[in-house]
């Protein structure tokens, strides 16, 4: 016989910056944690959540995100989380002192993806990237066209 109750089936979380490649040349790539209160973590998984408009940005030595919306959870009774507030990520020293040194004027750090790891906590893909002038950005649209065109030929 079978277990009695539900089968957990559990959908695959993946909050992607779209933008963030067309607008920035991605240098050096890491996996954060996310430090979250209450039901943040439930919105996650319920896909309510955008990094858009987020960016990262150093404090006191640590390493914050902004602009990460996690929207409220629905059936949260009392505890809800502005969701726009700024949130600490999870790194090692050593990664955090080596992002922080590589650190110019024209270097930010974007994240990239937002998403739940096997053992199910919520990590976040940041890159530290160097904006794109426009001329960049043209030659991005020319190369997507030309692949394109490529594989309407093949096909």
């Amino acid at each position: 016989m079978g277990k009695a109750g539900k089968e957990s089936v559990q959908k695959e979380i993946n909050i992607k910056n779209r933008k963030a490649s067309f607008e920035y040349a991605l240098q050096d790539r890491y996996i954060a944690g996310i430090q979250l209160t209450g039901t943040e973590i439930k919105s996650i998984r319920d896909g309510k959540a955008s990094i858009a408009e987020a960016f990262c940005y150093f404090e006191k030595g640590e390493l914050f995100v902004k602009g990460l919306q996690i929207t409220e959870y629905n059936n949260a009774s009392f505890n809800k989380p502005n969701p726009l507030r700024n949130r600490k990520l999870l790194l090692h020293k050593r990664e955090l002192k080596k992002m922080f040194n590589t650190m110019d004027d024209n270097i930010t750090i974007v994240p990239l993806q937002l998403f739940i790891n096997k053992g199910g906590w919520a990590k976040l893909e940041i890159a530290i990237a160097k904006g794109k002038k426009l001329y960049d950005k043209r030659e991005s649209i020319k190369k997507r066209d030309v692949q394109r065109e490529i594989g309407r030929m093949i096909k």
